[in-house]
């Protein structure tokens, strides 16, 4: 059995490589020291936990959505918006903002999770877009008939709402019993 090498041995390629490289260059070519543990691999949740994530994220999203609703539908009011309605569609963004970031966050990997979470995240886009476009309606600097049109023509969020809760329902009804 070989423990070693002999005295008289050549020294191994790299030490003689190293060897002629001048010594002010060395700290630049020596090799990384090896790193002496592997980083433990994190755990993925269980798609039923995805599922359960999800599903908490878009219950308070379509829970968000009825008071989203009815600012929007406030803009659309005959007559001269009152100011008040300009802060709830404010508060009622914000909220959906944060639904909708807490909802990007989730980190889930189930691929048909994540088409459901990609759909819910663009919905949320929608009703964003739909407040925003109400203020802008509603408390604009010159209304012109066209505007004023468009502004009395507002009612809810419509379509994309019912999107959502049927979303959230089609999710809820894969959620295993237990």
């Amino acid at each position: 059995m070989r423990t070693g090498t002999a005295p008289d041995a050549p020294a191994p390629r790299a030490a003689r490589w190293l060897a002629a490289v001048p010594s002010f260059l060395r700290p630049l070519v020596r090799p990384r020291p090896r790193p002496r543990h592997r980083r433990p691999v994190p755990v993925r949740p269980s798609r039923p936990d995805q599922l359960r994530a999800l599903l908490a994220v878009l219950d308070e999203a379509v829970a968000a959505q009825g008071p989203a609703d009815e600012a929007v539908a406030a803009c659309g009011e005959p007559g001269p918006v009152p100011r008040g309605t300009a802060r709830d569609c404010g508060l009622q963004s914000i909220g959906l903002h944060r639904l909708r970031a807490r909802l990007q966050d989730l980190g889930t990997t189930d691929p048909d999770l994540l088409a459901a979470q990609a759909r819910a995240a663009r919905l949320l886009a929608y009703d964003l877009w739909m407040l925003r476009a109400s203020m802008n309606l509603a408390f604009a600097d010159r209304p012109v008939a066209r505007t004023e049109a468009a502004r009395l023509g507002l009612n809810g969020l419509g379509r994309p709402a019912d999107d959502l809760r049927r979303l959230r329902d089609t999710l809820r009804a894969e959620l295993p019993e237990g």
